[in-house]
């Protein structure tokens, strides 16, 4: 080196810097039955465990167990409460009703996909009929014909937290292996009567939240499990959904050829606080069990690191014959999957800032912001977990939820939701950077596109959408639909196939 030469840093490459979204790209919304449509006594319906899940807004993120625990007397109460007082999801934002408004205001957005899901007991009312229910199957006839109508592409979740209540008294949910046959009754009706308008189909909305609120994944209430070892039992449930998840997915390719069943996962992706090999370690661990139902789908096997663990803690869970042998078979086409935010793992968080999310909990990364309900805003988080899931897997990836909770403010006949707005644009640029970069995507669907009541808090207050529903927390208001500023610019997104981002 002469003395005229300097060095310089050097250029950190991350990677594409122009997105890129291939044609025919599924951009859209998402929806939950039980969180929208309401009409929770109407057309024969029963009640499910979301119908029993009461208004918490304060939920306390250091005690997760005391705000998501559903004990037997929570049940009974549910059971014979005629109302929906403090069960907003027994109301939704009355989408049952209002749907072809809806659908209406999503062809206007451009919307060229929507995730649904068919509410079990709207089918079968108390999971153990026969056959199906007449009204109920009528319903998302009219639904799926009316999403054709407008080139809307159905995605639709067999079970999203929306199993028979009856079950959790009378079954101890899906501990007991009666409801893979019962569920596998209520996949045949829908693959019988809506495989004509459906190609994109999920068993189990987030199978993994079975550990975080395991009441509204599985219906398992925790105080019947007197002298059991709690999780041992909630892995034979994982289990039994597990095997139900594989033989739907064989049953679907019977009866609906060129169909595509996909596993659902909330991914929770945590870095490591430090680059202390502890910390490493830790989020090696927390990341690789999240990965463990997508794993399962994907592999069709359970992985060995599991096997240790069971022997470890000496649990016992049942493996009927033929179950992994089913679990082969039964692998899926596609992985899709919520993202919300990161967060952290440490091998010590004594005195760190908590944050929340997604019905979770942990450490604060300083180095991101919060949402007003603490949860972590990383967009570049999700093209991590684009990446990380296609060089896993090589399969093509779905993003079926991701938004922001917001308290909007409704002022002549709008709302002003930049913030919404500056959140979809940043992580919409990383899906296109991952795309540029190698992954697979076939499409995105925004959680709550119309507002809807919250999963956890149940609240309408807490506002995903790109239209804004005129209803409190309390069931007040007139349910008539208003287009946020967000509509028009995630209209023009579509419209140009992500090509402009730009604010309005």
């Amino acid at each position: 080196m002469t003395d005229t030469q300097t060095t310089s840093a050097p250029v950190l490459d991350l990677g594409p810097t122009a997105p890129s979204f291939p044609p025919g790209f599924l951009w859209g919304g998402a929806l939950a039955g039980n969180q929208c449509e309401g009409a929770w006594d109407v057309g024969g319906k029963g009640l499910s465990v979301a119908d029993a899940t009461t208004y918490k807004p304060r939920l306390d993120p250091t005690d997760y167990q005391g705000a998501h625990t559903v004990t037997t007397a929570d049940v009974q109460a549910a059971l014979a409460h005629e109302g929906t007082g403090m069960y907003p999801k027994r109301r939704g934002n009355d989408f049952y009703h209002r749907y072809a408004e809806d659908l209406d205001l999503m062809q206007e957005m451009g919307f060229r996909s929507l995730r649904v899901s068919i509410q079990w007991t709207r089918l079968f009312p108390t999971g153990e009929e026969l056959e199906p229910n007449a009204e109920g199957v009528a319903f998302y006839h009219r639904l799926f014909a009316a999403m054709r109508e407008r080139d809307i592409e159905p995605v639709v979740t067999l079970h999203h937290y929306e199993q028979p209540l009856t079950f959790s008294i009378d079954r101890k949910g899906w501990h007991e292996r009666a409801l893979v046959d019962h569920f596998l009754r209520f996949a045949r009706v829908c693959f019988e009567e809506y495989g004509q308008y459906v190609t994109y189909w999920l068993t189990f909305n987030e199978i993994d939240s079975i550990f975080r609120h395991s009441f509204t994944t599985a219906g398992i209430v925790l105080d019947q499990f007197a002298g059991m070892d709690t999780e041992e039992a909630v892995y034979q449930a994982l289990h039994h959904q597990f095997v139900a998840a594989a033989k739907t997915a064989t049953l679907m390719r019977e009866l609906v050829p060129g169909a595509q069943m996909g596993v659902m996962l909330t991914r929770t992706l945590h870095y490591a606080m430090t680059c202390h090999p502890d910390d490493a370690l830790v989020a090696l661990r927390t990341n690789r069990e999240n990965f463990l139902y997508s794993d399962v789908q994907v592999r069709g096997e359970y992985p060995t690191w599991l096997h240790e663990e069971w022997a470890r803690k000496g649990f016992h869970v049942d493996i009927a014959d033929g179950d992994l042998e089913a679990m082969k078979d039964g692998t899926v086409d596609y992985v899709s999957f919520s993202y919300y935010m990161s967060m952290v793992s440490t091998r010590d968080d004594t005195g760190m800032q908590k944050v929340s999310g997604n019905l979770t909990s942990g450490a604060k990364n300083p180095y991101l912001d919060v949402t007003e309900w603490n949860w972590q805003i990383d967009p570049k988080g999700l093209r991590y977990s684009l990446t990380e899931l296609y060089d896993r897997y090589q399969l093509p990836l779905f993003i079926v939820e991701n938004g922001v909770g917001a308290r909007d403010v409704l002022e002549d006949g709008t709302v002003q939701d930049d913030y919404r707005i500056e959140y979809f644009r940043q992580h919409i640029e990383q899906i296109g950077l991952a795309i540029a970069d190698g992954a697979q995507v076939l499409g995105y669907t925004p959680w709550g596109c119309v507002d809807i009541v919250s999963m956890s808090t149940c609240q309408m207050s807490k506002r995903y959408g790109f239209v804004y529903v005129d209803a409190d927390d309390e069931g007040n208001g007139t349910f008539d639909r208003f287009r946020k500023k967000s509509f028009d610019w995630y209209r023009r997104v579509i419209a140009t196939n992500g090509g402009d981002l730009s604010d309005l």
